[in-house]
């Protein structure tokens, strides 16, 4: 089996949007998953609710591949399923290093779905000489100093970084000394790296701040819906209110006939 330090994705050289790149595993999901139910077609309206996006995206999504389905039948499920992993580059095996071995990186050593998606943790590293020797997931813990041969031995392309903050940009360039090309950071800071080199940031408080964005503006629709004032997120005290002529616009379109003041 062809292993990710010698081949690399086609989607770049064949043109394939970025966007269109982002989508991709939404569909594979969907597929693999009508796929295990044993359904052999499906819509690109029933696709496309399933990945949700809407049908029309879609279409021009597989066209990149030159898939376009029959009508009347709709696409062949196991057809796009391998379709979607060769372009992605799941039909290979992808050896990756977990640097970083504190709560998340043995969360991650310890998930079961990575190898059945074309990735196999090849390495796990840590700066703890205590840690060194000690088992995760199978795989014995190796000391950070061993970097560069562990990743040259291991034929490793793609990297997680799962460290502190203040030691990721560190590690990030020992990785791509050694000849990484690829980086999934979940440490909560922005990695400098050189152009070739590809990193993906993780940051789960971002995503929690972002739902708490939508909570709070949830809960102010439902208290305008009541005809109550929204609670000021500043204060502990609702804010006073006036009523907005109907109709009446602001930057950002149609205003609600109660606003807070």
């Amino acid at each position: 089996m062809a292993t990710g330090r010698t081949h690399r994705p086609a989607t770049r050289s064949r043109g394939i949007p970025e966007a269109t790149v982002a989508r991709l595993p939404l569909y594979l999901r969907a597929l693999t998953a009508l796929s295990e139910r044993s359904v052999p077609t499906v819509s690109s309206e029933e696709l496309a609710a399933a990945a949700g996006v809407n049908s029309a995206k879609l279409r021009k999504d597989f066209s990149y591949l030159g898939s376009y389905g029959t009508r009347g039948v709709g696409y062949d499920v196991e057809y796009l399923v391998y379709q979607i992993s060769r372009e992605l580059g799941l039909t290979q095996d992808w050896p990756v290093a977990i640097v970083g071995i504190g709560n998340l990186g043995a969360a991650l050593a310890n998930y079961g779905g990575f190898a059945s998606r074309g990735f196999r943790v090849a390495a796990l590293i840590d700066a703890d000489p205590a840690m060194a020797g000690t088992p995760v997931a199978g795989i014995a813990v190796q000391h950070t100093d061993d970097l560069d041969r562990i990743i040259s031995d291991n034929g490793v392309s793609i990297g997680v970084i799962t460290t502190p903050p203040g030691a990721a940009q560190q590690v990030c360039d020992r990785l791509v000394a050694a000849g990484v090309t690829s980086i999934l950071n979940f440490a909560p800071t922005v990695l400098s790296v050189p152009d070739g080199v590809d990193v993906r940031k993780v940051d789960l408080s971002i995503e929690l701040q972002i739902l708490a964005f939508h909570e709070q503006r949830k809960a102010g629709e439902e208290a305008a819906a009541d005809g109550r004032a929204a609670p000021d997120p500043g204060t502990d005290e609702a804010p006073p209110v006036r009523a907005t002529p109907v109709g009446r616009k602001g930057p950002d379109g149609d205003m609600p006939a109660v606003m807070p003041a």
